[in-house]
């Protein structure tokens, strides 16, 4: 990882850039001296704080130029996705405020309305970019006024059917439209699919490049009179770039194809950014880039530092020696394929980020990244499932959600058996509200034929995708927090469970506590905590949400007044909305309290202050346990 071997470095022009104002002072040859400057202090920035490094390092050159040569804020640039957005930030009057990236309190890792003028579309997940820059468009070309629109996407991000439907539509902009397609052959993890495979061939078509060769070399030897001629095999191969290269694909969907070009070469970007900045039609230009530039480690392994942590303090100790449930689930996974070759694992762009690497490795023809693709992601295992499979989908929650009417529409109301792994459940710390698995109890609870669980740890998570795998009548989900599994056990024999049971970890008599997933461990401290004040809960580790244990669940209603449940999902629709309801229905004369997420969006920061701050730590989950008792 990262090294802390910060040495003194002079920023020359860096510090005197407070806004695209002052970047139009400079020279081109000072343009390349901070594109330097800014490189080292992305670098240094993130060693402090964690972050999106190589993305960020590979689209400094471009960044720079197209400050230069538009007229920002009034112009505008709608990034795709954000996080390679860190130079867009500093060179718009954050360059102190990015210290504190991604940290509590500080900016935002992404790009934020509210945060700047410049920040003109927010942006989390990817391929929004084209879409909200057509909207821009249209509404400029309504209002009669004269503002360029500019949409970053990465290739990566263009693997997503949204952003073809926004290139779809981009025939209802009437005036200028300028697409940059920043192509680095990498989304999260190395692209697949088509898309790349065409964009590669744009770059590296033989007919396009030998011909070029050929016909140049052959007007070199012409006088140097004919200039005609040498104008005319321009012109030719021009022509022939649309027909060979080709961006015709890109042209038939109303665009003006021009590239690829050098996405580090100042010189060039601005060159050819002036030369288009001001035609009247769409146009999609292909810039060439690098990701993780001017760092060794990270162009060697760009998927290794896309995102990165900050660097660890001399002597900083691991507090958990377990692994991250998404590790667990890697072993798991491996040690399902070596038993059942019907089990087909499926991510969208994210195989390392599941932890899904060595499975990948070990059974390549039962491993399919789709890409940023989530709807067809989910479709697609439908379709495997009819076909006689057992495919297990496995998205981080936050980017389940894009796929909402697929699991609906797709799965469910075709009562198919896939299997959902949503990695990311809960708070995820500081890449904030945009990647935080807030919702998906409560977008997958109303949802019929939908099984619903979630592990307290490691050796729990493999029980329930063997009871997942051991039925086959039904979709099944299962959720996990950013966070360690507390316990696992590699190659432990599985337990297949009873499908909507609970667990009763602790009897008590003034108080019963229901509680999710990890939420479990929790609340046993929180017991702890209160021990020595006369005050007895029950819990109940409540694994399976739907369905749940409606037995254990008339039990508790027979025998105390006050039900608390305890979630990290968004209290409205969630768990304890759930249990709300079926009291209010059976009208218990019980009272209840719920604790979760606030309906409110929750800002970044480390996930055990987050957890504290809505009283879903220890300390926080006693005091709550406490006032209810005493309220009685």
């Amino acid at each position: 990882m990262l090294e802390n071997t910060e040495k003194s470095f002079e920023y020359k022009l860096l510090n005197k850039i407070d806004s695209p104002k002052d970047l139009k002072k400079l020279s081109i040859s000072e343009l390349h001296l901070l594109s330097s400057e800014i490189r080292h202090y992305i670098i240094e920035t993130v060693k402090m704080t964690g972050g999106h490094l190589a993305p960020s390092l590979g689209v400094i050159e471009l960044t720079i130029a197209l400050h230069y040569v538009f007229d920002t804020p009034d112009d505008k640039l709608v990034w795709d996705v954000g996080h390679q957005a860190y130079s867009h930030k500093i060179l718009t009057g954050r360059r102190e405020q990015i210290r504190n990236i991604r940290q509590y309190g500080g900016i935002s890792g992404f790009c934020k309305i509210k945060e700047s003028e410049y920040d003109v579309f927010g942006a989390g997940h990817a391929s929004t970019s084209i879409s909200a820059a057509v909207g821009l468009a249209v509404a400029r070309d309504l209002k009669g006024l004269q503002d360029r629109v500019v949409a970053i996407i990465g290739d990566g991000a263009l693997t997503g059917g949204m952003a073809f439907e926004g290139i779809n539509n981009v025939c209802n902009v009437k005036g200028q439209f300028l697409v940059v397609l920043n192509d680095n052959e990498m989304s999260i993890s190395r692209n697949v699919g088509n898309m790349s495979q065409y964009l590669t061939r744009i770059v590296t078509s033989p007919q396009y490049l030998n011909f070029k060769n050929q016909v140049w070399n052959s007007l070199a030897l012409l006088p140097k009179g004919v200039g005609m001629i040498r104008k005319l095999g321009r012109k030719t191969l021009e022509s022939l770039k649309n027909f060979l290269a080709p961006g015709i694909l890109f042209e038939e969907f109303g665009f003006r194809y021009y590239g690829p070009v050098d996405g580090h070469d100042i010189n060039l970007l601005i060159t050819t950014l002036n030369n288009i900045k001001n035609l009247d039609y769409p146009v999609l230009l292909h810039v060439i880039t690098q990701k993780g530039r001017g760092l060794a480690i990270a162009e060697n392994d760009p998927t290794k530092y896309h995102g990165v942590g900050p660097v660890k303090k001399k002597n900083e100790k691991k507090t958990d020696s377990s692994p991250a449930f998404m590790d667990a689930f890697g072993k798991i996974a491996c040690e399902i394929g070596e038993k059942n070759d019907k089990v087909i694992f499926i991510t969208a762009a994210m195989c390392d980020g599941t932890g899904l690497v060595e499975f990948r490795n070990r059974f390549p023809e039962r491993f399919f990244d789709v890409g940023i693709a989530e709807e067809h992601a989910v479709t697609s295992a439908g379709g495997l499932a009819v076909g006689g499979f057992r495919p297990v989908v496995a998205i981080y929650s936050t980017f389940l959600q894009r796929a909402f009417d697929q699991i609906i529409h797709d799965i469910a109301l075709q009562n198919l058996p896939v299997i959902f792994v949503l990695d990311r459940a809960g708070l995820v710390g500081a890449d904030g509200p945009t990647h935080h698995g807030a919702f998906d109890l409560s977008y997958l609870m109303p949802i019929p034929n939908m099984i619903i669980a979630v592990p307290r740890n490691g050796n729990e998570l493999r029980d329930l995708l063997h009871t997942a795998l051991a039925q086959n009548k039904k979709p099944f989900a299962i959720r996990y927090p950013k966070d360690s599994c507390v316990e696992f056990s590699e190659n432990l024999e599985p337990e297949v469970l009873d499908i909507g049971s609970w667990i009763k970890i602790r009897e008590g008599k003034d108080i019963a506590i229901l509680s999710v997933g990890t939420m479990t461990n929790v609340a046993e401290k929180a017991i702890g905590i209160l021990e020595g004040e006369s005050i007895s809960p029950t819990l109940i580790h409540a694994q399976f949400i739907k369905p749940f244990d409606e037995s254990l669940l008339k039990e508790i209603a027979a025998n105390y007044n006050i039900i608390m449940t305890i979630e990290e999902n968004a209290l409205t629709g969630g768990f304890g909305s759930v249990i709300n309801s079926v009291v209010a229905k059976n009208k218990w004369d019980i009272n209840t309290v719920s604790l979760g997420l606030p309906d409110h969006f929750i800002e970044q920061g480390p996930r055990d202050l987050l957890l504290k701050n809505i009283n879903l730590d220890p300390e926080g989950i006693a005091a709550e346990i406490r006032k209810a008792v005493n309220s009685k």
